[in-house]
């Protein structure tokens, strides 16, 4: 339930005809915005005293412009990152990840995997800013606020591939990791290469054993990498379907982030 909402998010202008549809979507905008966790249309119209079907309406109408998404499974909308797109350079970080949120879930429950979000602290580290879990018996459980070297696992090929290294300063770098099975230089070379070109990086079991890690950059206007958002979870659960399935949703989540929205407000020194 959602509290204290607003009937508009504008002043009324001193003369003139207020437009019903524009308020009536603004207020379920407002709506999302406050809401603790994604809703579906009956939880929305009730709490807004409004039609089901005009609730439908202005839902639909707001996930065309990218401003909400829908999730199909749970049949329920969240805020959208078009949104962020027009509140460009005034939202801070933990507002950001409040709108990546809802994502990091929805890749958690459709993968059974642990969902987080990376965020780059350095020239050397990155930071787990955010974390969703699963809903299984039994899983990969990680602490906000943990840090890592920026190249290691899945996501360290992710901001290798578009940190514009030379091949003998990434060597440099990698020599210093530690992993439990490491890959060879050449093996990691090439995934980064691959990485470039198809937008997402895999680690099977090289960081830490029985582990599998998928990772795709989110890029800053320069295509440079800020952020990573990456998925967890127990190899033997994955196929290269499977995979291939959730590499292509936090691809998908990665380029909707990105999009040119925040520069470099994440980078840290």
């Amino acid at each position: 339930m959602v509290t204290d909402i607003p009937t508009s998010g504008i002043n009324p202008p001193e003369s003139g005809k207020l437009v019903g549809a524009l308020i009536a979507g603004l207020r379920v905008l407002h709506y999302l915005v406050r809401a603790e966790a994604p809703a579906g249309v009956s939880q929305v119209a009730r709490d807004l005293a409004i039609s089901p079907s005009t609730c439908f309406n202005l839902l639909r109408t707001l996930v065309h412009e990218r401003l909400v998404t829908f999730d199909p499974v749970k049949k329920t909308y969240a805020i959208g990152f078009g949104l962020l797109e027009l509140t460009k350079g005034m939202i801070d970080r933990d507002q950001f990840i409040k709108f990546l949120r809802p994502r990091l879930e929805r890749i958690a429950s459709a993968h059974r995997v642990t969902g987080t979000l990376w965020r780059k602290l350095g020239n050397d580290r990155v930071v787990l800013v955010d974390r969703a879990d699963a809903a299984s018996a039994v899983r990969v459980h990680m602490t906000v606020g943990q840090r890592l070297p920026m190249f290691v696992g899945a996501l360290g090929r992710c901001f290798a591939a578009f940190s514009g290294l030379q091949r003998e300063d990434l060597r440099r770098q990698f020599d210093q990791l530690r992993w439990e099975a490491p890959p060879d230089f050449e093996e990691f070379w090439t995934d980064v290469q691959q990485t470039r070109e198809r937008g997402y990086a895999i680690d099977r079991d090289h960081f830490v054993r029985g582990i599998t890690t998928i990772a795709a950059p989110i890029l800053d206007d320069g295509g440079n990498p800020v952020m990573a958002i990456s998925a967890i979870g127990f190899t033997g659960q994955f196929n290269d379907s499977s995979l291939k399935s959730l590499a292509d949703d936090l691809v998908r989540d990665a380029r909707d982030v990105g999009s040119g929205v925040f520069p470099a407000m994440f980078e840290m020194t």
